[in-house]
């Protein structure tokens, strides 16, 4: 479409026909797909991204998983699911991963799990570079600690490192998401319990990901904020970074029940000081970001939030159901839901599952959020 305004022609491109690759190392000089039209006109919640859930997760030995199915078949299927390394499903194009975190300030809390077949292991079951890790203090990633406790990346510390460093040496990213599960919940049979997360324990979670990552490679909700006297006001006047400023930069997001929230955020206005942005209601003076797992249930609450500027993370599916029954309703609804980040267990098909897997139209895990105006229509073109 071409409108004229104030003596110029401008032709008017439908951003869902523009196949822009948001992050091509050498990106066209001039035209719609130019860097400088999509760094400019852009902001980081404008871009769509697929992500994985659980990123860090190795799949349990045969052994294991039998043994555990004998005891509660569904919970067993729910947990058959593994990834790649964390620099692998970079390289993959994957751009928001989900960290389980427990707090062990003294190191070594965790060495001994009892497995799936609950009578323990003759020797702590890592690797030795891992085992030497687990030793430390710092939080420990994994998903139960009891049974399903296998890591590409056993620390915190070094899944933080893995990403910075492939961050640095791919400057042109779009923003990558880092979803924080605080987890305390009570362990099985034979397992240490969890350290509570108080607020001592988010004080030096949030010290640990700025000891590894500098304030240049951050996003932070101070940043976003600026002057504005609540985070959601900022959020509501769409004060999100440009993608030129958030190009090459990491943000995390505590996924966590309100109590933990709570314990987050203390007596702050907003968020003021901390590293993360949290999962809360619109309503809240801390609300940027917001969990809405169900695509399907919630998608009129998801299309809203988009809408107003709050980015959104849904997922694509869950505890294996949809790949096992190759079911892409939830993954449909998800796309078409605006939803910023879709996370998925399947960016690759299981062999065993058939052919799902959860990739946007033309194979990409990033592209220009069709839901956001600024992606559905730009002024691309101008001639006298």
């Amino acid at each position: 479409m071409v409108v004229r305004i104030a003596g110029w022609l401008l032709t008017l491109t439908p951003w869902a026909a523009i196949a822009c690759d948001l992050e091509a190392a050498r990106p066209p000089r001039s035209g719609p797909c130019a860097a400088s039209v999509l760094d400019n006109r852009l902001r980081m919640n404008d871009v769509q991204v697929i992500g994985t859930h659980n990123s860090y997760k190795l799949p349990l030995p045969a052994d294991e998983l039998a043994a555990h199915r004998k005891v509660d078949r569904v919970g067993a299927e729910s947990i058959d699911y593994g990834h790649r390394p964390l620099a692998e499903q970079l390289d993959a194009g994957l751009r928001s991963f989900e960290l389980d975190v427990y707090y062990d300030p003294e190191g070594g809390r965790y060495l001994h799990p009892p497995g799936a077949h609950r009578r323990g292991y003759p020797k702590p079951p890592w690797p030795a570079a891992q085992l030497e890790q687990m030793r430390r203090p710092g939080f420990k990633t994994m998903h139960l600690s009891d049974i399903d406790f296998r890591s590409s990346c056993v620390t915190f510390r070094v899944c933080l490192t893995i990403v910075r460093d492939w961050s640095r040496a791919h400057p042109r990213h779009v923003p990558i998401l880092i979803l924080i599960n605080a987890k305390d919940s009570k362990a099985g049979a034979g397992a240490v319990q969890p350290l509570p997360f108080d607020a001592k324990a988010f004080d030096a979670l949030d010290a640990e990901i700025r000891e590894v990552l500098p304030q240049r490679q951050l996003i932070v909700p101070d940043q976003v904020q600026g002057d504005f006297q609540t985070l959601r006001e900022a959020v509501l006047a769409n004060r999100w970074p440009t993608l030129a400023q958030a190009r090459g930069k990491i943000f995390f997001a505590l996924d966590e029940e309100a109590r933990k929230v709570a314990l987050y955020r203390g007596d702050r206005r907003s968020l003021e000081g901390r590293v993360m942005f949290v999962n809360t209601d619109e309503s809240s003076p801390a609300a940027a970001y917001l969990t809405l797992n169900d695509p399907l249930a919630q998608r009129e609450r998801i299309a809203r939030a988009v809408a107003d500027g709050f980015i959104v993370r849904t997922r694509a599916d869950a505890d294996t159901v949809e790949a096992r029954r190759h079911d892409t309703r939830r993954r449909k609804a998800a796309f078409a839901s605006g939803a910023q980040t879709v996370s998925t267990d399947y960016p690759q098909p299981d062999p065993r599952r058939g052919r799902y897997r959860v990739v946007f139209p033309g194979q990409g895990f990033v592209r220009c959020n069709p839901s956001r105006d600024a992606c559905r229509s730009s002024a691309t073109e101008r001639a006298p």
